[in-house]
């Protein structure tokens, strides 16, 4: 699965890689990876590959959830998809709440108790995911975790997840990415140790030099 999703998500440049020309993010670090999962909403077989694949993962490691949770905005449309597939209830939570009306920062109806699995379509150092679980716990449901659609795998992020014990299950990472686009000639063989030393450590910029 991780493979297929990988090669979905290079072949529409949901996913791109870069190593000799880095982009820079928001945080200034230097990045040989760009990732824009809302692509995958617009092509409607790798649309079907990544729903399908969530509706797995809730099935096979949330098999206890009652509700689907989307994060605003990337994850909502995944989460509907995805609630849908599964014949379950969905919401979604907001950045922030809202200023008119009754406030609501968490939009759907979810009482207290309900067992919940979040989707969010990418995970980097983990921080926006982890404030919709705390504003979904804060409001009494359990969450049971994460299904999301890709992850970087980066130290800071799996560490803040196990700190405030949430697992996370995504349908593919930054290595498989890598692995498959060595495989398919779409990188040099010898930039795979590159962009895998800049997951290591991101914030170490040795590997652009290669």
């Amino acid at each position: 699965m991780k493979k297929i999703i990988a090669k979905d998500l290079l072949s529409i440049k949901a996913v791109f890689l870069r190593p000799d020309e880095p982009f820079t993010w928001a945080s200034g670090i230097k990045s040989p990876i760009y990732c824009d999962n809302r692509l995958t909403l617009s092509d409607v077989a790798v649309r079907n590959d990544v729903e399908n694949g969530l509706a797995e993962i809730v099935k096979t490691h949330y098999p206890e959830a009652e509700m689907l949770m989307g994060t605003s905005t990337a994850g909502i449309a995944h989460a509907a998809i995805t609630a849908q597939i599964l014949n379950m209830p969905m919401g979604y939570v907001r950045s922030g709440a809202k200023d008119h009306g009754r406030k609501n920062q968490i939009e759907g109806r979810m009482e207290p108790g309900t067992k919940v699995v979040v989707i969010e379509d990418l995970i980097s150092t983990g921080g926006s995911v982890l404030e919709v679980v705390e504003v979904l716990r804060q409001a009494g449901a359990e969450v049971l975790g994460v299904a999301s659609i890709f992850t970087y795998g980066m130290k800071k992020g799996l560490d803040r997840m196990a700190a405030a014990q949430v697992e996370n299950v995504s349908l593919s990472d930054f290595d498989a990415v890598v692995e498959v686009a060595a495989e398919t000639g779409y990188i040099k063989p010898e930039d795979k140790e590159r962009l895998l030393a800049f997951r290591a450590n991101p914030s170490d910029e040795s590997w652009i030099a290669g």
